[in-house]
């Protein structure tokens, strides 16, 4: 197996002859690949291990000649690397090293000395690697008297520092290298790390698919069944675990193959052993039997609840069939990470896109509460992303996570609605690109937030007003327009919102064609609705006041026509209009009456005069 080349390594070597230090941060804590000596791949296991920072720093430098390793951390003080009795008598001789246990506990005046002596050390070529550099001090621009000294010193001999020339003819010359290991660069004094040329600055990325590729098929043999299968199933499998693992390190990797061991999951079960450790479930409720049953009989059920949107349910239903399948973005070379479904509910207010997402979550989850709701209209401002998505690292915060970060963490099988999107900041909007390539996202702590089972709704009421050059408001579409009409301009509308107006054409690319266009409900869709509702006035009668109501179909057919006379609001419009005309007049004639015994109430009419409602009532 050809390991690739590790990065950070490449670039250290090529700058040991002209840098002293390097502050290293990033993936530090990762594992790195590397090839094993002749005598070591002889035996088997791929030609390459899985190492921790200080063993593949060990191995690069040691083909450069150095001798050992010096670390030093704020907790067990200094030790040598490898800690073999060689090394150690030559940390002794060299540099006064007194091990006790494997380490010495050292100040950072007698730290600062050992950095002197270090960089000006003619004899043998040897490291120093400053661990948890981050800890050194409490807060990096409000140093303590001893702390300040100490960076001064170590700046100083960045810059004094001259470099080994090598013993054998044509080698070049190189320094004693020291590197601080940190969590972020911001974690050491700003001006130690700009103010000196000779400081060097590495970030240790996460593996590339090339690296996670090599990392998988080191680790594949670890896999039960792995060995007794067919030639195109490894492969499979090998790619499975790659694409799989995207955006995460060589660490992560490793523990996926101890949680398989752990969870008995076979080379067929990897996506369940990966997205086990992404959220801690093993249990998948996509891929249940049941769930299949009820998508297969949930046009009725949504369309029970969602009335007179059959094109919008339809779709919906595809898209969510084609979640079940696990075929989301199968036409992606890599799609397993994306969201299981992206839905974007457009069209005039009032019409069920919000119902839709409740009754979705209802039908796949069992509860209409299971659905996480973001209102948008609260993250108008850029400034509100670090309340949604976490603040970055080192702002006040940026500990506490995000609100849909943690929330998707807790419900990783959800139905995630977002709430009239178009009225987030466009830079809030930029971190859905991530969400709807990757699915991931991470928050100011470090902790990822994936949305591989979750199914993204955003709602809007673009395109049914539009605005001209001089910014006057009219309206695009109106009822009884065809619905072929309505689909036409608001997908128009939404496609010139996100390209011309947010220059953002790469969102409405990711969201692809999953808009679903919601039409105006005509006058019958209307009397549906109002029929609803009128029984859900009844019942709660029933259930507060004992009372049946009854009422005339004269006095129901007046009733509805006066709550149906406008249908731009959709059915809320229709749920305003009963509350005016029926519901507030009801409670006053109710609130004047004396109901002790009363079992029945009866609408015999309705007046209005002077702009006021009134109800005739028949208590018995």
């Amino acid at each position: 197996m050809n390991v690739p080349e590790t990065r950070w390594l490449q670039d250290l070597q090529r700058l040991l002859p002209i840098r002293s230090h390097y502050v290293i941060s990033g993936a530090i804590r990762d594992s790195f690949l590397l090839p094993l000596a002749a005598q070591d791949a002889s035996s088997g296991g791929g030609g390459a291990t899985l190492v921790p920072f200080n063993r593949a720093l060990w191995e690069s430098l040691k083909r450069l000649d150095y001798k050992l390793l010096l670390i030093y951390d704020p907790v067990d003080g200094l030790r040598v690397y490898p800690d073999e009795s060689a090394q150690r008598d030559l940390a002794t001789r060299l540099f006064d090293v007194k091990l006790a246990d494997g380490c010495q506990q050292i100040s950072l005046e007698s730290l600062s000395k050992l950095m002197k002596k270090l960089s000006a050390e003619r004899e043998m070529r040897c490291a120093l690697v400053l661990d948890f550099a981050s800890r050194i001090t409490r807060k990096a621009e409000q140093l303590g008297e001893a702390e300040h000294r100490f960076f001064v010193a170590a700046e100083k001999i960045s810059l004094t520092a001259s470099a080994i020339v090598p013993r054998e003819v044509g080698g070049a010359p190189q320094y004693n290298p020291i590197l601080w290991l940190v969590n972020r660069a911001q974690d050491l004094p700003s001006w130690f790390t700009l103010d000196s040329e000779r400081v060097a600055s590495l970030v240790i990325s996460k593996p590339d698919f090339e690296m996670r590729q090599a990392a998988a098929l080191q680790l594949a043999p670890l896999f039960n069944g792995y060995a007794d299968a067919a030639t195109a199933v490894r492969t499979q499998f090998v790619k499975s675990f790659t694409e799989g693992t995207e955006g995460m390190s060589l660490s992560a990797l490793s523990d996926i193959t101890e949680l398989a061991d752990r969870q008995k999951l076979g080379i067929a079960d990897i996506e369940d052993a990966v997205r086990c450790f992404k959220i801690g479930a093993l249990d998948n409720p996509w891929r249940k039997d049941y769930l299949r049953k009820k998508i297969r009989d949930g046009q009725s059920f949504i369309e029970d609840r969602v009335k007179g949107q059959h094109p919008a349910v339809v779709k919906t239903l595809d898209i969510l069939k084609r979640s079940v399948m696990s075929l989301t973005g199968a036409q992606a070379r890599s799609g397993g990470s994306r969201p299981r479904g992206v839905l974007f509910f457009a069209g005039p207010t009032g019409v069920g896109k919000t119902e839709l997402a409740k009754t979705l979550t209802q039908l796949v989850f069992g509860d209409e509460r299971a659905y996480l709701r973001f209102d948008m209209s609260e993250f108008a401002e850029e400034h509100t992303s670090a309340r949604l998505l976490g603040a970055p690292p080192g702002y006040v915060g940026f500990d506490a996570g995000g609100e849909l970060t943690n929330a998707v963490r807790q419900k990783p099988f959800s139905v995630v609605l977002f709430d009239e999107i178009e009225k987030a900041h466009p830079r809030i909007l930029d971190k859905f690109l991530q969400i709807l390539e990757d699915g991931r996202l991470t928050d100011g702590r470090g902790d990822t937030a994936y949305f591989s089972e979750t199914i993204l709704i955003f709602t809007s009421n673009l395109g049914i007003y539009v605005e001209d050059n001089q910014g006057n408001r009219s309206q695009n579409v109106k009822p009884g327009d065809s619905y072929e009409t309505v689909e036409f301009k608001v997908r128009e509308a939404i496609g010139n919102y996100f390209k011309f107006k947010l220059s953002r054409p790469e969102l409405l690319n990711r969201i692809g064609d999953n808009i679903v266009v919601f039409d105006f409900i005509s006058a019958e869709v209307a009397a549906k609705i109002f029929d609803g509702m009128l029984r859900n006035v009844a019942r709660r009668l029933q259930e507060e006041l004992g009372l049946q109501l009854a009422m005339p179909a004269t006095v129901r057919d007046e009733l509805l026509a006066r709550c149906i006379r406008d249908l731009s609001n959709g059915g809320r419009g229709v749920g305003n209009q009963l509350e005016s005309n029926f519901i507030n007049p009801l409670s006053r004639a109710l609130f004047e009456q004396e109901l002790e015994g009363k079992q029945r109430v009866s609408v015999t009419a309705i007046t209005e005069a002077d702009k006021v409602i009134s109800l005739s009532l028949q208590l018995a």
